[in-house]
């Protein structure tokens, strides 16, 4: 074969060699955009599940707007609030009730500690009318089995009532509470009649896995819940 002709053909062959090679780079390149992409979204799934997905309290927007029923965290406002979010405590741990603080439902806002979740804030009626409504605290989302040793304290205008899930043997609560859950995803309502305007109702939430509990176990390591407690007037007058 003519050498010319050789190099011709050697020069061709490397030429779509390095096409090949730029196409299979580029191709790469956007893979790992791809994942990279892929990999964020999940992240920010995560990050805002954990950080937002731990409880969160709700009043119907309708009755905000054409009632005045709202949310503060303290029990002046300059804010209407149809939505707020508590903190999330990760890798919380178990303790005992007993060692939570004594003054838990005194401070506003979120005030967690390092093992349990704390959350105090004002449904006040800042409409004209004289209003009722209906309060319900659920359980929207529950991983591997960590209901089974979790307390949930709701203090209404400083009265304290504890709910835990009822004992495997159906014999009731657990010695420590005061009630048990209403049903597999609704821990407790609460209803208040003929609330007059401008009057305030104060609600402190906390959660925390009960140590002393014989459900409270290794199987639990790693679980989630996360709750919601939703308001709506049921009577005008």
């Amino acid at each position: 074969m003519d050498e010319k002709v050789r190099d011709v053909l050697e020069l061709r062959r490397t030429a779509k060699e390095i096409k090949r090679y730029r196409v299979l780079m580029r191709s790469v390149a956007l893979l790992i955009v791809i994942l990279i992409i892929i990999v964020a979204i999940a992240y920010a799934i995560s990050y805002f599940y954990d950080r937002y997905g731990a409880f969160t309290i709700r009043v119907n927007k309708y009755d905000m707007v054409r009632q005045g029923l709202t949310l503060s965290e303290t029990p002046d406002y300059t804010m209407a609030n149809s939505r707020l979010q508590a903190d999330v405590v990760n890798d919380m741990t178990n303790i005992s009730g007993e060692d939570l603080p004594k003054n838990i439902d005194m401070i506003n806002g979120p005030h967690n500690g390092e093992s349990y979740i704390a959350y105090t804030f004002y449904l006040i009626n800042s409409g004209d009318d004289t209003i009722s409504y209906e309060g319900v605290l659920n359980m929207e989302n529950i991983t591997k089995g960590v209901d089974d040793a979790v307390r949930i304290g709701v203090w209404i205008n400083g009265e304290r009532k504890i709910y835990g899930k009822t004992k495997k043997d159906g014999s009731g609560s657990e010695k420590d509470c005061d009630s048990t859950f209403l049903s597999s995803n609704k821990v407790m309502q609460t209803k208040h009649e003929k609330m007059a305007p401008k009057a305030k109702d104060k609600f402190t939430v906390v959660i925390w896995l009960e140590g002393n509990d014989p459900d409270c176990t290794n199987e639990i390591i790693g679980g989630t819940l996360k709750l919601g407690m939703d308001f709506r007037i049921v009577e005008t007058t």
